[in-house]
């Protein structure tokens, strides 16, 4: 009976909502099993815990309560918890691995391309196009909301679940090549941080959103110090990979959206390197990462959804 009951919360989680218990409990195993060096690994094992219990509760109410309200809490819960996650992250991988593979990088990218691509843009950059790109650099969150809205807008109910699922399921496998590949970034690395706003200054905006996402990978202005606190969140970069996902998908479902969303993809994937966030081997780890993670994530979707009697997605 118990096992029953356990198969009837199982069967109403979406391929999403598994996504992110599996990864959760990924997260949890891991904690356990480095909780010599995860100074805090209690209190993520907990938040984790209340994580998944959450994304079951919110199934469950959604499955037997059906209403406006709950469907719209299934589809965006995700999003807040993309940052939840990274956060975590932050206090997971130098302890546990200890290690940057910077210098890796950089010698690859001298391999591929005979020089280092951020110094060689810098070359070319001025404030106009530097206060644009970072511009469009800040919009990476906002790309894969647009499609999906559009797509419900659309009735395309479908396609805009699998949206909101491969990007989730691609989030889920850049931070694992975080932990396999811990890194900085150029910016630390081949130039001085400290004086990114003189040598690759912007306008209005430019000097704002770089303390924005500074802050939002533990470096706000004046921090100690911070190439060793500073998100280990390089490789590969998930920025290419969940854009490069979206700018695909909008194509492959027809959405309107696609005439905005392809050449601001474009342009954003280009920024992580104008803007020294980015090795270019990053940005081509993560065009690698975005195929293998739609082919996995298709895979992963469609196994549950039939498993649970929900429909397939086919035209990806």
């Amino acid at each position: 009976m118990k096992s029953a009951n356990f198969r009837t919360y199982l069967y109403y989680l979406s391929a999403t909502d598994l996504s992110v218990v599996h990864f959760y409990l990924l997260l949890t195993v891991l904690n356990i099993v480095f909780y010599a060096r995860i100074a805090e690994w209690h209190l993520l094992v907990l938040l984790n815990a209340f994580v998944i219990l959450a994304v079951f509760a919110i199934a469950s109410f959604d499955a037997r309560k059906k209403s406006f309200l709950t469907s719209q809490i299934r589809y965006w819960y995700v999003y807040p918890l993309i940052l939840l996650t990274f956060k975590e992250l932050y206090l997971m991988i130098k302890p546990i691995r200890g290690i940057d593979y910077d210098q890796a990088l950089i010698s690859i990218d001298r391999w591929i391309f005979g020089f280092d691509p951020t110094v060689a843009l810098h070359q070319v950059s001025f404030p106009l196009l530097t206060e644009f790109l970072q511009i469009i650099y800040a919009t990476f969150y906002f790309l894969p909301m647009i499609l999906a809205v559009n797509l419900v807008m659309k009735k395309k109910y479908i396609e805009a679940d699998y949206s909101i699922f491969a990007v989730i399921f691609g989030f889920f496998v850049s931070y694992i090549g975080y932990f396999l590949f811990p890194a900085t970034g150029p910016r630390f690395h081949l130039h001085q941080f400290e004086l990114t706003n003189s040598e690759l200054p912007g306008i209005f905006l430019t000097n704002f959103l770089r303390e924005v996402i500074n802050m939002g990978e533990s470096i706000p202005h004046g921090t100690p110090n911070p190439e060793s606190l500073v998100q280990r969140d390089v490789f590969p970069s998930g920025h290419t990979m969940m854009t490069a996902i979206t700018m695909y998908l909008s194509v492959r479902f027809n959405s309107p959206t696609k005439w905005f969303l392809v050449p601001t993809g474009m342009l954003l994937i280009f920024s992580t390197v104008y803007l020294r966030y980015h090795y270019a081997i990053d940005v081509i780890a993560g065009l690698a990462c975005m195929a293998l993670s739609l082919l996995a994530g298709k895979y992963y979707y469609n196994y549950w959804s039939r498993k649970t009697g929900r429909l397939e997605i086919h035209n990806v």
